[in-house]
């Protein structure tokens, strides 16, 4: 029997939900509006303080340089920059206040469009053929994956999506709960990404999530003759007004659909490829195998 309330090995858990870094903006993010008003409110708070920025610096324990960068919108400050501000500047919580809109802009823009999708679908039915799930997947896993893309990001960057990725998982905590499944194809259970530690507490974060009663992960066994899945992943994301978007991905692209021809295409796959995949309760079993072989 399923328990209601399992535990999760999540973000907060591994303490990757807010990565520790101060994070240079991309001008061509959608964020540098944001972060060009969250600068301005901190200089201006400042300068109403009567502090230097090099004297802000040394009260919060950052370099001036870093202070000014904070104040232009070039750099993303850490919640611990805007508290510290806050108290120097005797801002009341103003300042601190701002930690949420700082967070949300900490994330590239095509993972927050994406994230905004899940955090709006009352339903997602996702197919994975190379590698786990971004929802399913853990921070070890995550950052593996990120270390091994070419052009290879920069150490900030690979954290910076990391972050972002274990943040979306807030999904599982949602109420009311979405229905989420998943297809694995098997080979995405079996290479082992970032080595066999990494593997082994991967497989066992599958087994915790399965037991969710809103989560359905299924595998795709290799043997099968008829498979539906071979144009690749995909994914259906369904809304409470009854609409619904699909997606798929490529080497260089990802492309959304709202086409209802192209969604019922996509529904229909995802329904042939669930149907034949195993069960989810033959899936826990093999993926129990899997890890006892790992």
């Amino acid at each position: 029997m399923r328990p209601a309330v399992p535990t999760l090995r999540t973000m907060a858990d591994e303490d990757v939900s807010e990565p520790d870094l101060d994070l240079d903006i991309d001008p061509a993010d959608d964020s540098s509006a944001v972060m060009a008003a969250v600068g301005r409110q901190i200089r201006l708070w400042r300068e109403a303080a009567g502090l230097r920025a090099a004297e802000l610096g040394t009260a919060i324990g950052y370099s001036e340089d870093l202070v000014y960068k904070v104040e232009g919108g070039r750099r993303i400050p850490k919640p611990e920059f805007l508290d510290g501000t806050d108290r120097a500047v005797g801002a009341g919580g103003r300042i601190s206040a701002m930690k949420k809109d700082v967070a949300e802009a900490r994330y590239p823009k095509k993972v927050k469009d994406h994230a905004k999708l899940e955090r709006q679908a009352v339903e997602l039915a996702a197919y994975e053929n190379h590698n786990v799930h971004g929802l399913l997947q853990t921070a070890e896993y995550a950052r593996a994956l990120y270390e091994m893309r070419r052009p290879a990001f920069g150490p900030d960057e690979v954290e910076r999506y990391v972050g972002a990725r274990m943040a979306r998982q807030e999904i599982f905590r949602r109420q009311p709960l979405p229905m989420l499944t998943f297809v694995q194809e098997e080979v995405t259970i079996r290479r082992p990404l970032g080595g066999r530690a990494v593997l082994r507490r991967q497989l066992e974060h599958l087994l915790e999530i399965s037991q969710l009663r809103n989560v359905e992960i299924q595998v795709m066994p290799i043997d099968r003759e008829d498979h539906a899945g071979m144009g690749g992943q995909l994914q259906l994301f369904k809304f409470k007004d009854g609409t619904a978007v699909g997606q798929w991905e490529s080497q260089l692209f990802s492309r959304l659909t709202f086409d209802p021809k192209e969604i019922r295409i996509l529904e229909q796959r995802l329904g042939l490829v669930r149907a034949q995949g195993l069960t989810p309760r033959e899936s826990r079993t093999f993926i129990e195998k899997v890890l006892g072989e790992t």
